[in-house]
Parts: C-alpha cells; sequence; structure tokens
C-alpha cells in the first residue's frame, strides 16, 4: 500500500479524508497534526484516539511552537507587520508553519502523497498546496472535500456509513487558536455590515482594574515579561494570558484573498498586537528615519507574500537578512498600561534612544548647531522650491 500523510485535525473534514483515503483508494494513512501553540495536551490526546478510531496506520504529533518564532513570528515582529494595517496574520503565517511541518514529514517517511482537508473556496488550499509543490515535489496531493465538493451532509452520511458517528451538530463559530492570535468565523462575517456579538469571543472580559507591564526587547526579540527573562514564546504566551481577559486585540479583518475575492474574519489578538506596537515604538526611538522607511516598505511586501503561502520564496530570505539588520540597536524596555478594550505604550527606556538630551530636546534647546547654520541650511534646503516660483512666476528676476 501506498503512504499518504493526512494533515489531521479530527473535525469532520479531516476524518472523512480518513475513512475516504483507505476505503475508496486503499491507501496506508498516517495522520499528522502540527501544533503551532493552539492545543492542550488534552486535545492533543483526543485528537490522536480520534486518529486511530479511524484506522490509521500512524499518528504524530509535531510541536512547531519554537520553529513557529523563529522562523515566522520573529520576522512579523522585526516588521510590525498588521495586513491592511488591522490584522497579525494569525492563521495565515501558521499555515505556512504547518504545511511546511507536514512537508517535511511526508519526505521523512517517504510518503507517495499527501493530504489535506481543505475546500475549493478559502486560502488554505492554495498555501498547502503552493509549499507541498515546492518542497516536495512528485508527491501526489490529494483533496477530497475539495475534488468532490461534498456539502457537510454528504461528508456525515458517508461517515455513518462506514460505521463512524459524528456529531451533526456544527459549532456556531468556527475558532482557530495559536500562538499568534485567535480567529472567529461565523454567520456575522460572512456579511459586510454586522460586528461578532460577545458570546462569539473564545475568551470573555473578566479583567477591569488597569495595570502596567514591561517588555524587554533585545535586537529587536522580546526576551522578558515584567522583568522575568522567559523567551519570546512565553513572553507572548504569558502577556496573551494577561491582556485578552481585558477584552484587548478583538477586531475584525476585510482582506483580498488568494484567489480573489474579499474575505473578513474576526480575530482576537491582545498578545500580537501590543507587542508589534512595543516593537515599533522602540523602533521610532532606536532608528534613523530611512531606517524606519524602507522597513515599512519591505515589511508590508514581506507580510503580503506571507499571507500568500510564498514562505519558500528566496526572497523572503533577503528581506529577512534586512530585518535583522535593521534591529541591531532595537534594544530597551517597553512600558504599557492595560486597560479594558484598549492599551497605552507608556514609553520605553534604550541605552539607544536617539532623543537623548545630550543633543537637545524637540522645541526647546538644540546642543549640535546654531542659530546661523539653521538659517543658511533652511535656504538650500529651499533653494529648489524657490528656484521653481520664481521660474514659474511670470519672471526669474
Amino acid at each position: 500500500m501506498k503512504k499518504v500523510v493526512l494533515a489531521f485535525s479530527g473535525g469532520l473534514d479531516t476524518s472523512f479524508c480518513c475513512i475516504y483515503l483507505t476505503k475508496d483508494l486503499g491507501l496506508e494513512v498516517h495522520s499528522v497534526v502540527v501544533n503551532t501553540g493552539g492545543f492542550s495536551d488534552d486535545e492533543l490526546k483526543a485528537i490522536e484516539e480520534r486518529a486511530y478510531d479511524l484506522g490509521v496506520k500512524s499518528h504524530t504529533a509535531i510541536n512547531e511552537t519554537e520553529n513557529y518564532y523563529r522562523d515566522t513570528i520573529k520576522y512579523l515582529i522585526f516588521g510590525n507587520v498588521l495586513k491592511n494595517a488591522t490584522y497579525p496574520l494569525s492563521v495565515s503565517a501558521e499555515r505556512v508553519c504547518q504545511a511546511t511541518a507536514i512537508a517535511n514529514y511526508a519526505r521523512k517517511i517517504g510518503a507517495a502523497c499527501v493530504a489535506h482537508g481543505s475546500t475549493g473556496a478559502g486560502n488554505d488550499q492554495v498555501r498547502f498546496d503552493m509549499i507541498f509543490n515546492t518542497l516536495i515535489p512528485g508527491v501526489e496531493i490529494i483533496t477530497p472535500i475539495r475534488d468532490l465538493k461534498l456539502s457537510r451532509e454528504e461528508e456525515i452520511a458517508y461517515l455513518a456509513k462506514h460505521g463512524v458517528e459524528i456529531n451533526a451538530e456544527k459549532a456556531k463559530y468556527s475558532i482557530n487558536k495559536g500562538l499568534w492570535g485567535t480567529s472567529v468565523g461565523g454567520a456575522e462575517t460572512l456579511t459586510s455590515n454586522k460586528y461578532l456579538p460577545e458570546t462569539a469571543w473564545p475568551t470573555p472580559v473578566t479583567s477591569s482594574e488597569p495595570q502596567t507591564v514591561t517588555i524587554d526587547f533585545v535586537k529587536g526579540e522580546p526576551v522578558a515579561f515584567n522583568g522575568e527573562q522567559i523567551g519570546a514564546v512565553k513572553v507572548i504566551q504569558q502577556l496573551q494570558d494577561l491582556a485578552q481577559p481585558y477584552g484587548i486585540g478583538r477586531d475584525i479583518h476585510v482582506g483580498d484573498t488568494i484567489i480573489g475575492i474579499k474575505g473578513r474574519v474576526g480575530f482576537e489578538a491582545a498578545g500580537p498586537l501590543i507587542l508589534v506596537k512595543a516593537h515599533h515604538t522602540l523602533e521610532k526611538h532606536t532608528l534613523t528615519k530611512w531606517q524606519l522607511s524602507w522597513k515599512d516598505q519591505i515589511s508590508a511586501f514581506y507580510g503580503n507574500y506571507m499571507h500568500e503561502g510564498q514562505m519558500h520564496d528566496p526572497v523572503m530570505r533577503d528581506i529577512e537578512a534586512f530585518l535583522r539588520s535593521a534591529q541591531e540597536t532595537v534594544t530597551g524596555r517597553v512600558i504599557i498600561e492595560l486597560h479594558p478594550y484598549r492599551f497605552i505604550v507608556v514609553g520605553i527606556e534604550s541605552e539607544h534612544d536617539l532623543m537623548s538630551t545630550k543633543f537637545g530636546s524637540y522645541g526647546e534647546m538644540n546642543e549640535g548647531y546654531t542659530g546661523d547654520d539653521v538659517k543658511g541650511f533652511a535656504k538650500i534646503f529651499g533653494n529648489q522650491a524657490l528656484i521653481w516660483h520664481k521660474v514659474n512666476s511670470g519672471g526669474t528676476e
């Protein structure tokens, strides 16, 4: 029997794929779940039990949380990436990491095929297919849900025919949780004029007393939370756990999908949004005008290309090299206040702060030049505009 590696979550679609690949296509199924910080131990155990109940030959849980940060999230922080100035790429960045891990596993066990449960209506089908084609060319890609165009009811009936019972009640909201935020989809996100109700958000608002926290960055990476050196992944997790109950980071993103239609999704991502804002504030103190300018342009491209699944294009490594270089002086502490539904970046402390009073205070006093220096500079700096106005105002005298 040929081996097929199945990207498996334990839900309806991947449960259908499991039976279909075995019974109808006669393949030896090896299921894989990739944890990018969104599964508890109990959830992973339940997924494993589900896989073996469905008859897989083997099941593997791959923990990619640290790699997810190192290879992907780190650069989203370096670039202050928020798609359409709103969305921290919670799901799209995660899918790139998961597809890469599945491709590597398929290569490791010598699988002839790889399968996923994406439909033909979203971004994930493109991300998975493209990364599989790039990393494991020649391995057949099987997508039963997309190819058979099955309804939910048809999938349930098929599983029942093969003695597999599944809860037919569809959850009102679709939730996808990972290290870099949680997405929320439902009836309201299919419209253009409705907002998600309070009951749709996975984390209820239970915190109301304001509190101050600090995040320490070293060369752009978050390394300490409230003075405790715990590493980037734990900083993200602890900040998220503390800030999310304030209702911070809730929003709805509207964007352009890979397949050319507009898409709308809710998300809660207190940790990512606070980190991006805190990091950006530290950068504004420690980088030059043109470093910030070029970073903004390059980072926007980087975020869009990652969203489209193009993480393995070599241009992404080139951009990452620029981003790493730009972080050499982005070291310091950022102070943040948490309030219900909002946060305030109070300020920063850094030995690399370019607001150093040794060189002057904006609007108050300068130490690096004289008034005569400014007079000459202003005359030269505006000289071309002066020439234009003289040439085009009826005379050159």
